[in-house]
């Protein structure tokens, strides 16, 4: 049988365990009752599990019991990893569905009860399979997600290396609730999602009263005056081949309409797709804050907070994911995206580690348009239980198939292009540093 005919097998399992997490979500890095509920979704399977200490995290390890091949010395081969987040977000749910969340101002608004689902779906599928396994498999699953940085902590605290040995190539995918159909799948070489920064600005003046502004030093139009200088920045330095964004999405000012403030501040998120754009945004916003506000006469404090880097997939990781998408999810399910997304992830910490491809799956519910569903981060945003099958079976053949070519070779064999294919759009979610993101 195939891994979608028997992960579909485990559809009710699935559904409930992941109803049982749409319940109770939990925020962070500490998520108690979640890793309850994995490990009792994880337990009979044989596996060797690990507890994080800085974070409420899950380490399985699910050992092959296939021999490696004659050069390998008839060893078991080297081991792969499966990532899934588990945290949610602190949105109050607005979906009405029959098991929303039951914990006020929390939602999993981003579908990683689904991730994580899916991943318990994929060590089971994998187990049942223990004999054909070349080598080991790493389930990762991971809190923090949503701006804590959780994968850095786990990379930190040895997930890389808990099979023994360094893992050879690493995957993960998202749902969207938008954009494509419950079972297509998209990825792509190179960038995948951006970088994301936080950046936030104060800007310090003298203040007085609103009707003499030549007695006070004003830092409001000055902050007005960065804020649109930071957009002809995006516009005039940037390579519109290697792009940036800049959005400032909060500003704060005054008392009242008559007092001048002597503070004024605005946040600001930056996303780029490629270190030297990273650099290059840094140095600019930086120089540009500054010397607008000594053309000013005020003074710019900022607090520039790198996040999350981009996730790169890497070339040959790419095509070897989405040729096992197509196989797996069926050929005309499965395609190459078109350019990167501006969200974040931070799966990018471990595409900076090792080898591996991020894919995107579409989740979106039956009867309801992908290209004007809610989307991931909305309360009203809600994910089809189908593709719990879906998303379980890709991630086990991707570890089952990447063991057997890793058994004959650390490396995959050089990537031949994709051929084009029409892809639906599938937005990847925004994941990065505010709970709430746009």
């Amino acid at each position: 049988m195939s891994l979608l005919h028997d992960a579909h097998a485990l559809a009710p399992d699935l559904t409930a365990l992941r109803h049982a997490l749409h319940r109770e979500p939990e925020l962070g890095l500490d998520l108690p009752r979640t890793q309850a509920k994995v490990l009792a979704a994880l337990e009979g399977l044989g596996l060797e599990i690990t507890l994080g200490t800085a974070l409420s995290s899950v380490t399985a390890v699910l050992r092959g019991g296939r021999p490696g091949p004659a050069v390998l010395g008839g060893r078991p081969g080297p081991a792969v990893l499966l990532r899934g987040d588990m945290d949610a977000l602190p949105v109050q749910e607005e979906t009405g569905l029959p098991y929303a969340s039951v914990l006020d101002g929390r939602m999993h608004a981003c579908g990683h009860d689904l991730h994580t689902t899916g991943l318990v779906g994929a060590a089971r599928l994998l187990a049942a399979r223990r004999e054909e396994l070349a080598g080991d498999v790493v389930f990762m699953f991971q809190p923090g997600e949503e701006g804590q940085g959780g994968a850095k902590i786990m990379i930190d605290e040895g997930v890389l290396d808990a099979a023994g040995e360094r893992v050879v190539a690493a995957y993960a995918l998202h749902v969207v609730s938008t954009g494509a159909p419950t079972g297509f799948a998209a990825t792509r070489p190179g960038p995948m999602l951006a970088a994301s920064d936080a950046v936030h600005v104060t800007v310090h003046g003298r203040g007085g009263h609103g009707s003499s502004p030549h007695s006070a030093t004003d830092p409001v139009p000055a902050m007005c005056a960065m804020v649109t200088a930071l957009q002809t920045l995006v516009t005039r330095e940037i390579d519109i081949f290697d792009p940036a964004v800049v959005t400032v999405g909060r500003l704060h000012a005054g008392t009242a309409a008559n007092v001048i403030p002597a503070t004024a501040h605005f946040d600001a998120t930056v996303r780029t797709f490629s270190d030297t754009a990273h650099a290059t945004v840094r140095a600019a916003f930086e120089r540009t804050v500054h010397g607008v506000a000594a053309a000013h006469g005020v003074r710019a404090e900022i607090d520039y907070v790198e996040q999350y880097p981009p996730t790169v997939n890497h070339t040959d990781e790419a095509a070897f994911a989405l040729a096992t998408a197509r196989d797996i999810l069926g050929a005309d399910h499965a395609f190459e995206a078109p350019k990167p997304m501006a969200g974040s992830e931070d799966f990018s910490f471990v595409l900076r580690e090792v080898p591996g491809a991020f894919v995107g799956l579409g989740a979106c519910p039956p009867g309801t348009d992908p290209a004007t569903a809610p989307m991931n981060h909305s309360a009203q945003a809600v994910y089809d239980d189908g593709a719990l099958p879906h998303a379980a079976a890709l991630l086990a053949g991707l570890a089952l198939r990447r063991l057997a070519a890793a058994a004959l070779s650390p490396r995959l064999p050089e990537a031949s292009p994709a051929a084009a294919s029409p892809a639906p759009a599938l937005p990847s979610p925004p994941t990065d540093e505010e709970p709430v993101r746009p």
